[in-house]
């Protein structure tokens, strides 16, 4: 009988690659503990992404492999999913009992954004993680009625300094429309708003998060600067049409964050193709391939490709988003697949924007 070691359980292990770190489990530095005891193999990894959903399917798979393996008589494998804190800009300080903060911009409105983020937040959650959202868009905020979070609801004021953010389908939500009438618009200036946007992050009681999901306004103004500049944002997701239009502003999107030293961590294509409800037939209405274009020429991962839904808009509409109101549908399970792979981005610590040159002016 062949006695098992440990570099033959290290080389079962090699063979397989985690989807979402493009890695094997030993390569990318998850393997925590070895245990061989006769035939007997107890292997733990552990993660550092939210993969709730993933682990059990990924050490069953491992531990079938480890049971192949000569002289072994049963393997037990165990996945444990670790969060840890990261950030891009080392000169801005860490953010109180947040973990992980997650921008979610696009370069112009109506591509999707809001949707995304607020999918993007509860996919985190159904993963394992302590999650919440914060609503940065203070002219048009949209996620107390993506949340469900009834018209005219108030945050509970802690020690007359923190606002305390309201939890809707497991997750903490903070915006400006909790603070405001809904029928009436912020007039604002760019201080006034970015000064409103620091308040929101700052000033919430946010309850030991793993991550913060910012929803961004659409654009490359102040509130983008602001946050890059006071807050330590661990990466970026672009959002999309393939729509040509949306390409060109979605293009500004990537450089700024990269001109703040930010990491992109990919770019979320929506509305990408529609599928007759009649007929089946699939058109693709704003465009072809156009998120996949923008990923390849910034060197940065396409996440997913989602189809112009009515079942999407119903869901956001109606307070329930599509990743809890069917969470075993196809859309459902892609917006799972982006959250472990956001998580995994942050964690991999590939994904460093590159530092800005210092600028140097002589007198010459």
């Amino acid at each position: 009988m062949s006695v098992v070691t440990r570099a033959a359980v290290e080389a079962a292990l090699s063979q397989y690659i985690d989807p979402h770190l493009n890695q094997d489990p030993v390569s990318a530095g998850c393997l925590r503990e070895v245990d061989i005891q006769g035939g007997k193999v107890r292997v733990r990894l552990q993660l550092g992404y939210a993969a709730g959903l993933f682990k059990s399917g990924w050490a069953q798979m491992l531990q079938m492999a480890l049971e192949n393996l000569d002289g072994v008589d049963s393997a037990q494998v165990q996945v444990d999913c670790v969060i840890e804190a990261h950030k891009a800009q080392t000169q801005v300080p860490a953010l109180a009992n947040v973990k992980n903060v997650i921008a979610v911009a696009s370069g112009k409105g109506g591509v999707g954004k809001s949707t995304t983020a607020a999918n993007l937040a509860l996919a985190l959650m159904r993963e394992g993680a302590k999650v919440g959202i914060l609503d940065a868009d203070i002219y048009g905020p949209s996620q107390g009625i993506m949340f469900g979070i009834a018209e005219g609801t108030r945050p509970e004021i802690r020690d007359q300094k923190w606002f305390v953010p309201l939890k809707a389908h497991g997750v903490e939500v903070m915006s400006m429309a909790f603070l405001t009438d809904e029928n009436t618009p912020v007039v604002w200036r760019g201080p006034m708003v970015s000064g409103a946007l620091i308040q929101l992050i700052t000033q919430t009681a946010w309850d030991d998060l793993d991550y913060l999901v910012v929803d961004m306004p659409p654009g490359t103004g102040d509130i983008q600067l602001t946050l890059a500049q006071k807050v330590p944002v661990a990466g970026a997701v672009i959002v999309t049409t393939p729509q040509d239009l949306a390409l060109l502003d979605a293009k500004k999107g990537v450089e700024m964050f990269r001109k703040v030293n930010i990491p992109v961590l990919g770019v979320v294509e929506n509305m990408a193709v529609h599928i007759c409800s009649n007929c089946g037939h699939a058109e693709h209405l704003f465009g072809e391939g156009g998120g996949e274009k923008l990923a390849a020429q910034f060197d940065v991962d396409l996440l997913a490709s989602l189809p112009l839904s009515m079942a999407i808009r119903m869901q956001s509409d109606g307070g329930k988003p599509t990743t809890i109101a069917d969470p075993q549908s196809q859309i459902a399970m892609i917006y799972q697949e982006i959250a472990r792979n956001v998580g995994a981005r942050i964690a991999r610590g590939e994904l460093q924007a590159q530092a800005m040159p210092s600028i140097v002016v002589s007198e010459d």
